[in-house]
């Protein structure tokens, strides 16, 4: 290998002279790698590619390993399309985690809002959402998220101005997270943003702070309202069942005792009729039969009984002499 020699601080020193066509190769070796590495990229399962060509949009790619034209020809941008991502109103999240800690002071634009009723609240909600179209995402809003939130906002403006404060803070909470939802998702449709809005959540709702004493106040002599009702009920659910049974016992002892009665009555009818009939066929022979039934059932309870011959005279003395003697 040919040597050359350089002067070095006054000292000469042999280098060996390097082919020029080596050098060469090298060099292309490295533009090789180079083009290679910026050439390919990889997509995740989880995500869309958006390649673009000198900043034009040129095709969405799909999860795998993918080519695009080297040295910034294009260039890609990864949009994760699955996630799900959250926009908080009213506050701010400081540290997630078991014993998350958030933040609400100088946000209060945001949260306090007038009721139907000309009240005041202050709101607390997250948005919760994800990209369905990251071309739409990238390219048809210049700042998708701040128009997330203006919309978001603005909305949640309406839905709170429709209802009375009480409705906002305890009664509707469940319907206006669903309406804020619907109606935030038709918006961000019209704006062709390419978001899709899974979820609306009403984080905290309060009365002002001013009020908050007053507003508790309501609260609980609503509780107590609540309370007298139910006690209310609770005696005339124990009350009324009792009465009604004893009506409906006393009305069956009155059916009863005038069903006993009719068929009483009804007997004796009958019996009277039956005898009406024997006596109409015999009147002698029954009228006998009557007296001797109507005898037995008096005999019996008499002390003294006397029989007297039809011809019998002086019959008066000698009752009252028997009558003395029995006295002594």
């Amino acid at each position: 290998m040919a040597r050359k020699t350089i002067n070095i601080g006054g000292e000469l020193v042999e280098i060996p002279d390097i082919n020029k066509g080596v050098a060469f190769l090298a060099v292309l070796g490295f533009l090789a790698l180079v083009l290679i590495f910026t050439s390919f990229f990889t997509i995740d399962a989880n995500e869309v590619g958006i390649v673009q060509r000198f900043g034009k949009f040129v095709r969405s790619t799909e999860p795998g390993l993918n080519f695009k034209i080297p040295l910034g020809v294009e260039t890609v941008k990864k949009i994760m399309v699955r996630n799900i991502y959250k926009a908080e109103f009213g506050f701010r999240t400081l540290q997630a985690g078991v014993r998350t800690q958030y933040s609400a002071e100088g946000f209060l634009d945001e949260s306090l809002m007038l009721t139907g009723d000309l009240n005041s609240a202050v709101v607390e909600w997250i948005v919760q959402y994800r990209i369905e179209d990251a071309y739409k995402y990238l390219f048809n809003v210049r700042n998708v998220e701040e128009t997330l939130r203006d919309v978001s906002e603005s909305v949640m403006r309406l839905v709170v101005g429709d209802r009375s404060v009480d409705e906002v803070i305890v009664l509707n909470r469940q319907e206006i997270e669903d309406q804020a939802q619907l109606l935030t998702q038709e918006l961000l449709k019209e704006f062709d943003t390419g978001i899709k809005v899974v979820r609306i959540n009403l984080q905290d709702v309060n009365p002002p702070g001013p009020v908050q004493p007053a507003f508790n106040e309501v609260n609980e002599a609503r509780q107590e309202k609540e309370r007298i009702i139910n006690e209310a009920l609770e005696a005339y659910n124990k009350v009324i069942p009792q009465a009604k049974g004893q009506a409906g016992q006393t009305i069956s002892e009155a059916e009863g005792y005038a069903t006993n009665r009719v068929n009483r009555a009804k007997g004796d009818a009958d019996r009277f009729l039956a005898v009406w009939r024997e006596y109409t066929k015999a009147k002698n022979v029954t009228r006998r039969r009557i007296y001797l039934e109507t005898m037995l059932e008096i005999l019996p309870n008499l002390d003294t009984i006397y029989i007297v011959d039809e011809e019998q005279k002086g019959l008066i003395p000698l009752l009252q002499l028997m009558r003395k003697e029995v006295a002594k």
